[in-house]
Parts: C-alpha cells; sequence; structure tokens
C-alpha cells in the first residue's frame, strides 16, 4: 500500500508532465485521483485542487486535532482520511 505522500507526489508529478491529466484533476479532482490511483474515497470525503502561480501560494493546514468521537470511529474503521 502506498503513503498519502506517495499518492500525492504521483499526482502532483503528472500533473506536471501531462497538461490534460492536470486539466482533469482541476476540474474533477475526487474521480481523477480515485481513477489514476486505484482507489476509492467515501462519498462523503471531498478533495479539491488548487492552482498556485506566481502571485498566489495555497497552503493545505492538517485536519484539527479535535476531531469528534465520530470522526474518530471513521478514522479507525477506515473510512476517511486515506491521504
Amino acid at each position: 500500500m502506498r503513503s498519502g505522500d506517495e499518492m500525492l507526489r504521483h499526482l502532483v508529478d503528472k500533473a506536471a508532465a501531462d497538461s490534460d491529466f492536470r486539466q482533469q484533476l482541476l476540474s474533477n479532482p475526487k474521480a481523477t485521483a480515485c481513477e489514476e490511483l486505484g482507489i476509492t474515497m467515501p462519498e462523503s470525503m471531498n478533495l479539491q485542487v488548487h492552482e498556485s502561480d506566481m502571485q498566489t501560494v495555497h497552503l493545505a493546514l492538517p485536519p484539527d486535532p479535535n476531531i469528534t468521537e465520530e470522526q474518530l470511529e471513521a478514522i479507525s474503521a477506515g473510512l476517511c482520511c486515506c491521504w
């Protein structure tokens, strides 16, 4: 099984080398990532892809450490946070 970092690096590298893939990833990120990586994500999980440019850099923060009991159960059941 690949780590989340490895999957992310694969998507970024492919998007840098393949402009058609990059556009697909920007327009339909979840379906494109799932297809490319051969994974499924729960319907409740969202994936957003942002394209940085010379004036804007996007910073992704990790999830809030103050998660609910329901979220903790979903994580332990492998239902989310596959990244």
